[in-house]
């Protein structure tokens, strides 16, 4: 944000131009060093500061603006030390101080340069993270600032109740779509495997739903991306919030980690995992089960070309899982070359360099992209989770001065900061509610129907397998 753009108000950029990569230049002006104290530069970026100093420099004056990047790698990481609604109290506190809010007499001029910067502000709080503004405290604290400025000028009540309107359609949005996501069915069905000889009419199988992998692969697209737009990217923070060492009396969040958008995804992968197994090991005749492996390895070709590569790794996992992958006699009858090359993409060599590879390729098609369809990036989460993860262990947090360590919180935003960019993307595929209902609802297997399931297909091999399909039909099927 330009820094001398002092009157009306400063121009929100798109989300876009705001997180990618390449216009991510966290280059702060370097001629604060001085003024304010507490912030180290190196080669014109910021990298460490008290956490003070950074409050006071995400505090917006009559001729100053924060750089949008910072905004949003002060806000993203800010949570690991100090809770939103304390750090929007002191910023409200810091404003009151500094422009003299509390004087009865305010000084307009001042503050028709001042107002437009603070709203700008909170402006983009609001939109970047919604979820912080569930609380009433914060609310609270924005309609006390804005309470305090509209004197001044009779607009800011308007900007004040476009944001709270804005605000208010956003958390209902989000959380309409939480309630409106089908819930993940719990349901197991080891059972039905006393069943495999002759199927029920009612279990379907997903060849009777939909036979198109094409079709599938773009359904899966609208499952993965309307989960995708539910996590706030505060929770890849949350999930791995530590005591901070220098506030000896809470951790932030202790309460409770608010990540349950991040887990219902992860959740979500794991039952497309069970699902493609169950699809496999549920057909009673061999062809049948080769005809499903083909149809899946199809279906993963498609996520792939799309650029979701969640749900392919899903498909890959569930075929690669012991139950399915120990069928030699259905194996023998699929073509097999399709599915090593899928695989040598998600091969975890080298950290999943071919993985890494592809999502970089699929990454720059959808900056350059003129279309929803080409904009799709849909990155192998639990992978993703695990950067996030290691970038978190393997730097502090503060430095041994006490400084926050800035320079490891822009890595942060920029990764966290990518993934923003593409959950924003709007699926271009038309929605088949038969197909995604089917797809969250369908019976799947435990790991132990699976393989009841799998030794009743092909005969196990060895003693130890011999014991456990005994044991599991004891179990599963109280036979003997």
């Amino acid at each position: 944000m330009a820094k001398n753009r002092l009157e009306g108000m400063p121009q929100t950029l798109t989300s876009t131009s705001m997180f990618t990569p390449c216009s991510f230049s966290p280059h702060l002006h370097t001629a604060k060093e001085d003024e304010q104290g507490g912030l180290i530069f190196q080669d014109g970026n910021l990298t460490s500061a008290s956490l003070d100093a950074l409050i006071q420099h995400l505090i917006p004056t009559t001729d100053y603006y924060p750089e949008k990047a910072y905004i949003f790698t002060f806000l993203l990481s800010s949570r690991l030390f100090i809770e939103p609604h304390e750090l929007l109290s002191r910023v409200c506190h810091k404003c009151i101080e500094q422009q003299r809010l509390d004087d009865p007499v305010l000084d307009k001029a001042r503050i028709r340069k001042f107002g437009p910067k603070i709203l700008q502000l909170l402006t983009e709080w609001t939109e970047t993270f919604p979820y912080d503004f569930q609380e009433e405290r914060m609310i609270g604290h924005l309609k006390d600032m804005i309470h305090r400025i509209a004197p001044c000028d009779e607009a800011y009540w308007k900007k004040m109740n476009q944001l709270l309107q804005t605000l208010n359609q956003k958390l209902a949005t989000l959380s309409h779509g939480q309630e409106g996501i089908v819930k993940i069915s719990a349901a197991v069905s080891d059972k039905l495997v006393a069943f495999k000889s002759k199927p029920p009419s009612i279990q379907r199988e997903i060849l009777s739903v939909c036979s198109d992998p094409y079709t599938l692969a773009q359904q899966l697209t609208h499952v993965e991306l309307e989960r995708l737009s539910h996590i706030g990217p505060e929770e890849f923070v949350q999930a791995f919030v530590h005591k901070d060492p220098l506030d000896g009396t809470k951790p932030c969040f202790s309460e409770q980690k608010k990540t349950s958008n991040l887990e219902a995804y992860v959740k979500w992968f794991n039952r497309l995992c069970y699902l493609v197994a169950t699809e496999i090991c549920m057909p009673a005749k061999k062809k049948q089960r080769a005809q499903v492996i083909e149809f899946f390895i199809d279906v993963a070709r498609e996520c792939f070309n799309i650029g979701n590569f969640n749900s392919l790794m899903a498909i890959i996992s569930g075929m690669n899982m012991s139950p399915v992958s120990r069928l030699k006699k259905t194996w023998s009858k699929v073509k097999t070359a399709k599915f090593f090359i899928l695989e040598h993409q998600m091969d975890p060599t080298g950290n999943f360099y071919n993985y890494r590879t592809a999502l970089r390729g699929a990454a720059h098609r959808s900056l350059t992209a003129h279309s929803n369809r080409e904009k799709i990036v849909i990155p192998f989460f639990s992978l993703l989770i695990k950067d996030i993860y290691f970038l978190n262990e393997g730097c502090a947090n503060r430095l041994p001065n006490g400084h926050v360590n800035f320079e490891k919180f822009l890595e942060l935003a920029k990764q966290v900061g990518e993934f923003i960019t593409w959950k924003q993307v709007e699926c271009p595929f038309e929605q088949d509610a038969n197909i995604i209902h089917y797809l969250h609802t369908a019976p799947i297997f435990t790991e132990d129907g699976l393989y009841l399931a799998s030794y009743e297909s092909e005969s196990p091999e060895n003693q130890t397998e011999k014991d456990r399909w005994k044991s599991l039909r004891s179990t599963i099927l109280g036979k003997t």
